[in-house]
């Protein structure tokens, strides 16, 4: 066997660098593939719940549907609601690291409306899937108590996070002052009657959705200066 030329052996750094650069390059699919299964479960949930009924799916039709094991199931999902619910989640922490990136001199309620905009283009304007998946889990939802209450779950678990962001940013005691409650519960309020009238006229595009929902936070500016 003929030895290497002692110059080509890579130095300590270089070797570093390539195991830096292949570790994540591994790490990178791992992410990829964890990120697909998820999705796979997500599609494979509200094809089914879509077909049967969300409290006629069990998660055992979830799992076989994409050929995975309930370990993996609940390694992504703590329960079945979590499917749906999850997927909308993410949208509120989009709006909560919107409102905390909004300028400080900016009042509560356009800021509110500023993040808002932000999480609307997000759905209107991203992956075409991702449009199709929100459409779907907002048929699941409206036609399920189960998760229309585990939604006003969310949204107050959601509003309290806001609440908090606007105290902070008005430099109020969030606990001693109604002020920041009120004006999330205001936008709030707003943002559910839309969707649900959305849902009431069976309106489902994402964009149009979206354009319907900022017209109705936009009318409560006018409908508190005309009504109150």
């Amino acid at each position: 066997m003929t030895a290497a030329p002692a110059g080509d052996d890579p130095d300590p750094a270089e070797r570093g660098e390539a195991r830096d650069r292949t570790g994540h390059e591994l790490a990178g699919l791992r992410e990829r593939k964890k990120q697909r299964t998820r999705l796979a479960l997500v599609d494979a949930a509200l094809d089914l719940f879509l077909a049967q009924g969300y409290e006629a799916t069990t998660i055992d039709e979830i799992v076989a549907a994409v050929e995975v094991s309930q370990r993996t199931f609940f390694r992504y999902f703590a329960t079945k609601e979590d499917v749906v619910t999850g997927f909308l989640a993410e949208h509120d922490q989009v709006l909560e690291d919107a409102l905390a990136a909004r300028p400080p001199q900016e009042r509560p309620f356009a800021a509110l409306f500023e993040s808002l905009r932000v999480v609307l283009r997000t759905i209107a304007g991203g992956d075409p899937a991702d449009s199709e998946r929100f459409r779907r889990v907002r048929q699941v939802i409206e036609a399920t108590p189960t998760l229309i209450s585990a939604q006003m779950a969310r949204y107050k678990a959601s509003e309290s996070k806001l609440a908090e962001e606007i105290a902070r940013r008005e430099g109020v005691d969030p606990f001693a002052d109604l002020r920041p409650r009120i004006v999330v519960a205001f936008y709030s309020a707003a943002t559910r009657v839309a969707f649900e009238d959305c849902a009431r006229q069976d309106i489902w595009d994402p964009e149009t959705v979206a354009a319907r929902v900022e017209e109705a936070v936009a009318l409560v500016h006018r409908t508190m200066h005309d009504w109150v």
